[in-house]
């Protein structure tokens, strides 16, 4: 199902398979070379399981780096089926069905046909909480923390 609505996008993409065990700089200089050559405008990270943070932080990490406005999320998950043999010869063969989560994030440089499908995001257009789109050129706001409001403590005069 997910796979069939990839397909069917008209550009050229990177699949890049997050495990456990990947190491996150070696993924992200070889991801980072692609882009920087426009070998590709789009690219997509898929991870399973105990990948799932490293397969988001990838992405993160090159969305902001490269300034990709388009990205589309999909969750799922896929059945695994693990087979027991037991030491001892009476016994049967324990068949243990799991389904580990699934998570596919396509990054494009270029905006996508379909904007509507469920787990699209674009960074150009308003926020919800956004009463007009951003404007870089609008004022900036300062980076200062503003402080919760705090009750004032009576005074006691003596």
């Amino acid at each position: 199902m997910l796979k069939k609505n990839w397909r069917e996008v008209k550009y050229q993409s990177m699949i890049y398979l997050v495990k456990g065990g990947s190491k996150m700089n070696n993924l992200l200089t070889h991801v980072a070379g692609i882009l920087q050559d426009k070998a590709t405008t789009a690219v997509v990270w898929s991870g399973a399981g105990v990948a799932i943070p490293k397969a988001i932080s990838c992405a993160e990490i090159i969305k902001r780096q490269f300034n990709i406005q388009h990205q589309v999320t999909k969750l799922t998950y896929k059945n695994v089926e693990e087979y027991w043999e037991p030491k001892v010869d009476e016994l049967e063969t324990i068949v243990v069905k799991r389904q580990i989560p699934v998570i596919h994030i396509l990054l494009s440089t270029e905006e996508l046909p379909d904007s509507n499908q469920l787990g699209y995001q674009c960074s150009l257009k308003k926020k919800f909480w956004e009463k007009e789109p951003s404007n870089n050129n609008s004022k900036q706001q300062s980076n200062k923390v503003k402080k919760p409001f705090k009750q004032k403590k009576p005074q006691i005069q003596a």
